[in-house]
């Protein structure tokens, strides 16, 4: 009940409104502002009247075209960048040692050698076009060519290139073949381009490359994909490098160390890779001091084909200089960065290796996404997810075609991250051992692996690592915001206070103004509105309005035609079995509703009371 009276009042006094024109509001703020200003433009005369009016008038647009540029600077979400230096206790990062042939050559010959004696005779046609025909006695698979073939561009005439195949009809007939009397093309002459088909042969296009060497080898890293996509992957495993013959010895510091204090991974651009002080269930090394001395490990490889030239005489020694960089960026809305990836709509792929995310992982993971939805296959060197197939030519005959127009329209939806960790290496080389040493120190590693006193490894190919931090191990570059709030907030007000004398109050004060003003219009444009409506119902009626009577005898009687009495029916008109019509009841008289004065209805209550 209270709080209905109370509602009550509320709608009655929204419906008064504030009780003041827009003058008087205009009178009254101008006299109880604290701006200055204002109170001068109403108190002084004519002429101090417009003068304080302008100058009033040129002080707040200065207010407001200076917080629109503090605004805007505010809202353009700039960073500042702080960097620092210096040196903590720290993990050890991890190591991987991968060899840069990813398999034994010995153990994929049988997969490769169809590919291998086909990409002979492609570089003998590429490079000596007429010795390679006349000798093209040999039987080639050209199962694979058939798929994605190299082929020569002849533009010597650019309105009219020619395409060539390089082994001309040799593949569609016999081996010993010769082509056509002026098709023949040198690599000098023409352009080297691969051949990618789709739709049985229907739709094709040519991928050009920049030199002959680039496409040989992608034409080759593309075959290879293919093949060693069809191969299980413990298969795969079984044809790398066993750590065994990879790492001959180990040392952390002062403690030894082996190829079984490393985790292996199966990566198919490089094998088996093998990581230190990663993947374990202790906790990782820490690194406590900075130095050759201190936090230092050594490894040292096997004669293998690691990818590095070495020198004739025997092995070489890498120093890998560590320096840890620590990245902090701000996320939004000062960028695009994320937290942890849970935001990035890609599903990481790399999260069975217990890494976190990267930008690195999630343009992989984005890419084998678009390739299975697309090529309905993934990709060989990315993960795959479960229940998916890799791609290769007899299952997917379009893959090639669809992974080489992909590759070069991926949208891509990855972001970095906000909370980064890099490692930057300088590296320095020198010739190991040397002559003094070499002796004793192959012999000790022979027999550490093979238990023989005899020499039995190769002089050629040992790479012995030292790697360690330099003495300020860590930088820390973080980002913070260049303009937060109460830089806006500072500088807003110190505009407003320099150039008009307000405060926060003021504004208040404003705002309370506008309130009323907005209140008194909508007052003015309901009772406006009421106006119009009284108007419309009175222009209806020509003299005063009808009564409630007379209202309702327009529903009964529509043309208000007075009741005139008819001549009835002559005797013996009607039959006997036929009643006399009904007369119609006359409508009851309702001009007794009406409403009476209160001193009526009190006398006539007065009277019943006697």
């Amino acid at each position: 009940m209270h709080m209905k009276k109370y509602l009550v009042k509320c709608l009655h006094r929204l419906q008064k409104g504030p009780g003041y024109t827009y003058k008087e509001l205009l009178v009254w703020y101008c006299n109880n502002t604290n701006t200055h200003g204002p109170k001068r433009i109403i108190c002084e005369g004519p002429k101090k009247k417009a003068m304080w009016f302008l100058i009033t008038l040129l002080f707040t647009s200065l207010v407001c075209w200076q917080w629109s540029v503090f605004i805007k600077t505010y809202l353009s979400w700039e960073v500042s960048v702080s960097l620092s230096v210096g040196f903590k206790t720290m993990d050890f990062p991890a190591v991987t040692i991968c060899n840069a042939s990813p398999f034994q050559y010995s153990k994929v010959k049988h997969l490769l050698q169809d590919l291998d004696e086909l990409m002979e005779a492609v570089l003998e046609r590429i490079l000596a076009p007429e010795q390679s025909y006349s000798n093209a006695t040999r039987t080639l698979n050209f199962t694979i060519w058939n798929d994605t073939p190299l082929v020569l561009i002849d533009e010597r005439n650019p309105h009219h290139p020619v395409v060539l195949d390089l082994f001309g009809d040799v593949h569609n007939g016999s081996a010993s073949s010769s082509p056509a009397p002026g098709r023949t093309c040198t690599a000098q002459g023409c352009k080297v381009a691969m051949r990618l088909c789709s739709l049985n042969g229907t739709v094709c296009t040519f991928r050009n490359f920049t030199s002959a060497t680039q496409a040989v080898t992608e034409w080759y890293l593309l075959q290879a994909t293919n093949i060693f996509s069809q191969v299980p992957t413990h298969e795969l495993v079984e044809m790398g490098y066993p750590a065994e013959r990879l790492i001959l010895a180990c040392l952390f510091g002062p403690e030894p160390c082996s190829y079984r204090n490393f985790t292996s991974i199966f990566q198919p651009d490089y094998g088996n890779c093998y990581i230190f002080n990663w993947g374990m269930t202790e906790k990782a090394l820490p690194s406590a001091n900075p130095g050759a001395e201190f936090g230092k490990s050594r490894f040292i490889l096997g004669p293998e084909p690691w990818g590095l030239k070495s020198p004739p005489r025997g092995g070489l020694q890498e120093q890998p200089l560590w320096t840890q960089d620590k990245l902090e960026r701000k996320g939004e809305p000062y960028s695009q960065c994320t937290m942890n990836g849970s935001d990035v709509p890609v599903q990481n792929l790399y999260s069975d290796y217990n890494t976190t995310y990267s930008i690195q992982a999630c343009i992989r993971s984005c890419f084998q996404e678009h390739m299975i939805q697309n090529c309905s296959c993934g990709h060989y060197l990315y993960p795959l997810p479960h229940g998916e197939r890799y791609c290769n030519n007899w299952e997917f005959p379009d893959w090639a075609y669809c992974y080489s127009h992909l590759s070069m329209s991926v949208p891509q939806s990855c972001h970095l991250s906000s909370s980064d960790t890099q490692y930057k290496m300088t590296i320095s080389m020198a010739d190991w051992p040397s002559e003094a040493s070499e002796d004793w120190i192959f012999h000790v590693l022979s027999q550490e692996r093979d238990q023989s006193t005899n020499i039995t490894l190769s002089r050629k190919g040992v790479v012995k690592l030292n790697i360690y931090f330099q003495e300020f191990n860590y930088r820390t570059i973080e980002e913070s915001a260049a303009n937060n709030i109460v830089w806006l907030l500072s500088n807003l007000g110190g505009q407003f206070g320099f150039w008009m004398g307000g405060s926060v109050l003021c504004l208040i004060e404003f705002g309370e103004i506008v309130i009323d003003f907005v209140w008194i219009t909508i007052i003015k444009l309901v009772a406006f509105a009421k106006s119009l409506r009284q108007k419309r119902v009175q222009a209806r009626y020509a003299g005063p309005p009808p009564t409630v009577a007379e209202l309702v005898e327009a529903h009964t009687n529509f043309g208000f035609q007075p009741d005139v009495a008819r001549p009835g029916p002559e005797p013996g008109t009607y039959p006997d079995e036929q009643t006399l019509p009904i007369p119609g009841t006359p409508p009851p008289n309702y001009d007794s509703l009406r409403l009476q004065p209160l001193d009526v209805i009190e006398s006539d209550s007065e009277g019943d009371a006697i």
